[in-house]
């Protein structure tokens, strides 16, 4: 089999849709043995920020001489990096050897259970957990894919949790109501286990509180149990803040990622990498964790992909990561014209994503569509009364006369769909 071969027969699986439950990938890791069981997790949730979280708390882990496995998703750059250790994507000959192991144990689930198809989804979720159990990880660093309660990687008892942020997404599956989108989040609280929370409304954190206290899981609170001061913008170079923790406590901590969310999610990770001293055989005070942090990297989120002039791209995929971006394109260019292209995929409710982005002083706003079987069309877009709005039906030759047309202090940002934001990755490194 080739590498491409087994990519299809991986995607080949996507008619069996995303359908939340534990009862096909448990049938498919009974068969494995239950690897998951026999390697230590950790649990990251959230509606965003998951991914640049897992990412903060990989850097500081491998800083103390760790070997880490991550597994998130979607993809930016290759679908390999979706399973990680120490940052390295499975190499295609593994990957190939998963799907030839894989592919009669599908068979075999397919033909015995009246439970439908196993998902692609619970497929790689399970390919995940066998390749690092194989190539005996340290720990695994688990990113949730949808949810909580009912999502295929809630097979684990992690040695910690944490949920990033909780905002309106996915309501179609989770719920109308922050409170109700959280009590799906909070199933990946285990009894007895501790929580990490983020920077999370008081309606929803209300309920991941009332979870903790039932199910007997310390609990540390965002801005409560640790503390980021001073925060302060480094531009285009990133964020800095003050973090304080119990026995853990620094000034002038400073990330590359830019945003004033990244130093929430680079604290989150900070909290569970002092807590995972203890069970991972480390002092996290000896650790040179600021050093750890500056080689933190994420490719699509307020990625700068060239200077001068200055082109960022931000997988802004729903309307909680769309409030953020706007919050840090008023904080970090303010008074300064941004050409915005955008692109989304069905059924995201875009409306008031379009209307957010439009409040941001001298936007000018491109909708656009890409290749991608759930992508919005032109004519799918929500534009009435919608000023400063242009269609435009090539966002390649679109962005080439864009980026030709920016003077010095312009802004060219490319956002929506993390599928669009790959595809225009790609296309602008190129």
């Amino acid at each position: 089999m080739t590498y491409m071969e087994a990519l299809e027969w991986i995607h080949s699986r996507l008619p069996f849709g995303s359908r939340p439950g534990l009862e096909r990938i448990n049938a498919l890791l009974d068969k494995l043995d239950n690897p998951q069981h026999k390697i230590k997790t950790v649990h990251v949730g959230g509606t965003n920020g998951k991914g640049s979280t897992v990412t903060f708390l990989r850097c500081l882990l491998e800083e103390a001489g760790l070997k880490v496995g991550t597994f998130t998703s979607p993809y930016i750059t290759a679908f390999n990096e979706r399973i990680a250790i120490n940052n390295q994507p499975i190499p295609d000959k593994q990957l190939v050897a998963l799907v030839e192991k894989f592919q009669p144990l599908v068979a075999e689930l397919d033909k015995s259970t009246d439970l439908g198809g196993a998902t692609e989804f619970e497929i790689i979720t399970a390919m995940m957990f066998d390749y690092f159990y194989e190539e005996a990880v340290d720990v695994a660093i688990v990113e949730v894919g949808l949810g909580g309660t009912l999502d295929c990687t809630n097979v684990i008892t992690p040695l910690i949790s944490g949920i990033t942020t909780i905002g309106l997404d996915h309501m179609d599956i989770l719920g109308d109501t922050l409170p109700e989108i959280a009590h799906q989040k909070a199933g990946i609280i285990k009894a007895g286990r501790p929580i990490v929370t983020g920077n999370i409304p008081l309606e929803a954190l209300n309920v991941l509180i009332a979870s903790a206290k039932e199910k007997g899981s310390p609990l540390a609170q965002y801005q409560s149990d640790y503390r980021l001061n001073n925060p302060f913008s480094l531009g285009i170079k990133g964020e800095s803040f003050d973090f304080v923790s119990h026995n853990l406590a620094a000034e002038g901590v400073n990330i590359p990622l830019i945003g004033q969310h990244q130093r929430d999610n680079a604290g989150l990770a900070l909290e569970m990498f002092r807590q995972l001293g203890p069970d991972l055989g480390y002092d996290p005070t000896l650790i040179d964790f600021r050093r750890a942090l500056l080689k933190a990297e994420w490719a699509g989120r307020m990625e700068t992909i060239s200077e001068s002039p200055l082109v960022l791209i931000d997988g802004a995929h729903n309307e909680p990561a769309v409030q953020v971006l706007v919050d840090n394109l008023l904080l970090e260019f303010p008074n300064r014209k941004i050409y915005t292209i955008f692109a989304a995929i069905k059924p995201k409710a875009v409306e008031k994503m379009l209307q957010l982005l439009l409040t941001v002083p001298e936007m000018h706003l491109y909708l656009t569509t890409f290749d991608y079987p759930k992508a919005y069309n032109l004519t799918d877009y929500p534009i009435a009364g919608l000023e400063a709005t242009e269609l435009i039906p090539d966002w390649k030759k679109a962005l080439v006369e864009l980026k030709g047309q920016l003077t010095g202090d312009d802004v060219l940002l490319v956002t929506g769909s993390l599928y669009f934001i790959s595809q225009v990755r790609s296309f602008l490194l190129e």
